[in-house]
């Protein structure tokens, strides 16, 4: 058998309060889930050549010491 482990969670209140909100409207299948959608942003154009090539990455973060 294994050993059983314990996690203690500290929330602040207001995340508390949130949270056994949630729990409630969980129990209760008459309630409607409220959506959230992330509001789009405009990051504007890639600097960056090829997004995979790590080692150029580092050059436009490091600069050239990075070679």
């Amino acid at each position: 058998m294994l050993g059983s482990m314990k996690t203690r969670l500290t929330l602040d209140a207001d995340v508390a309060a949130r949270f056994r909100r949630g729990l409630r409207r969980m129990s209760n299948p008459d309630d409607r889930p409220i959506h959230y959608r992330t509001p789009p942003v405009d990051l504007g154009r890639c600097r960056m050549g090829r997004l995979d090539d790590v080692a150029e990455a580092l050059v436009v973060v490091e600069g050239e010491r990075f070679r």
